[in-house]
């Protein structure tokens, strides 16, 4: 807990926070600042918590940022995407990422969701084949309706070079698996040496790895789609009651809200083997991607996303305000037409099976926003790829092999606003200054 401030420290913090967001020329609502800071005051580094009412609990900082009024959507869409209980599977499936902080994210990209599946087996290789069962039959479950379309499977981890689809993939990658391979229970690759390789599914169970699943799901009643994936943190339970992480490690929980109260004990019976470490080491996780995101794959809305994320867990409470007030300016909205555009690119491909018409009004409402949002040449550019789309949509036009080339055109345009937009009011910010002038000092070169 951060050392206790007076009312006179709390107010001058407020006010110091309103003049440095007018310079950034941010709005701030000095009344939700100042409970947000007092919250935050109260709060524990590593304290998770029940909300009985709403039936959720996570870490005591992230609840404080959950839209509860967006449970019910979030809870349907994680019936599509979630791994069901079993006599011997138990699991906890939460809300992450950007959609778990709906009070501040107004425009979040996608709904990532994070579950905690805990097998008991008699041993770690009987586990492994339990899960890749579980992973295929909820892939064939769940594989195409009317509101879902399932895309891209993670599962297993290649134990040696091969090529796929004239592309090298190095030993020790995860193995991404397409909806007809799964389908299908194989795929075909090349080894290294160019000899024809048919992998079957079970390979992944050699190391499952990285272990998550993707679908692109219809919300009729927002008359949009959004792309819906579940990250699997798996655990193997002997019969003794030891707890063996799949992948190695078994992850914090500083970003999640768990949307299903019955799954605490769970939870609480694995929160016992984190590491008492975890938050020094997500603090370095999450900067290691700061750096990646701002060196290698530029992208400062993802920065802004994590250096907010950091601040808030380390008592920077004044640069995580200042911060949180940027998901909510109209530029922001940008943010989620870039990772939209995906959406609609996988939803539009011929073979898919999701309704057209909503990707038609989804694709109107992206129009409204660039619109809204954007002003000069740019503007332009970005809708008139977008009306092709649109077009193209609607079988007014065939693009063929130019729908990828449009999209990729569009997404660079939208991102290079992302970019310019939250750089330009983080640089404004001195904490994240200071933040990146220090990363910059201890990452070796080539990081």
């Amino acid at each position: 807990m951060t050392e206790e401030k007076t009312p006179v420290d709390a107010q001058e913090e407020v006010e110091q926070i309103i003049k440095t967001a007018r310079t950034l020329g941010v709005e701030v609502d000095e009344t939700d600042v100042a409970q947000w800071l007092a919250a935050m005051a109260g709060s524990e580094a590593m304290k998770w918590d029940l909300d009985e009412d709403a039936g959720v609990y996570g870490h005591e900082i992230t609840l404080l940022d959950f839209d509860k009024g967006s449970l019910e959507r979030y809870r349907r869409i994680a019936d599509i995407v979630q791994l069901p209980d079993l006599p011997n599977v138990e699991t906890a499936v939460s809300l992450a990422g950007s959609a778990a902080q709906g009070v501040i994210q107004l425009y979040p990209g996608d709904c990532d969701y994070f579950e905690r599946v805990n097998i008991k087996a008699e041993t770690q290789e009987e586990a492994c084949r339990i899960l890749a069962d579980l992973m295929r039959d909820k892939a064939l479950t769940k594989f195409e309706g009317p509101d879902y379309q399932l895309l891209e499977v993670r599962f297993g981890t290649w134990q040696e070079d091969v090529i796929k689809d004239g592309e090298p993939i190095g030993n020790g990658s995860p193995i991404s698996w397409s909806a007809d391979e799964i389908k299908a229970g194989q795929m075909q690759v090349a080894r290294a040496s160019g000899e024809a390789w048919e992998v079957e599914w079970e390979y992944g169970c050699l190391d499952p790895g990285w272990c998550k699943m993707d679908w692109v799901v219809t919300e009729t009643e927002r008359k949009g789609v959004v792309n819906a994936s579940n990250m699997l943190d798996v655990t193997w339970e002997a019969p003794d009651g030891s707890i063996t992480p799949m992948d190695g490690f078994i992850d914090p929980y500083f970003q999640e809200v768990y949307l299903e109260a019955d799954s605490v004990p769970l939870f609480s019976k694995l929160a016992e083997h984190i590491s008492p470490q975890a938050l020094d080491e997500y603090v370095q996780q999450i900067t290691g991607e700061v750096y990646k995101y701002t060196h290698k794959h530029i992208n400062y809305g993802k920065v802004a996303k994590r250096l907010y994320n950091v601040f808030r867990l380390t008592g920077r409470y004044r640069a995580a305000a200042l911060i949180r007030e940027l998901f909510d300016e109209p530029a922001a909205l940008l943010y989620q037409v870039w990772s939209l555009l995906d959406t609609i690119d996988d939803a539009g491909k011929p073979d898919s099976t999701i309704d057209r018409e909503t990707l038609v009004q989804q694709t109107d409402d992206l129009i409204r926003d660039v619109v809204e949002t954007c002003e000069g040449p740019m503007e332009t550019e970005i809708v008139m790829s977008l009306i092709k789309m649109r077009d193209s949509l609607t079988g007014r036009v065939d693009l063929g092999e130019g729908w990828s080339a449009l999209i990729t055109n569009a997404r660079a345009r939208v991102e290079e606003l992302v970019n310019e937009f939250f750089k330009a009011k983080l640089m404004g910010i001195t904490e994240v200054v200071e933040f990146l002038e220090a990363m910059e000092e201890t990452k070796k070169p080539g990081f």
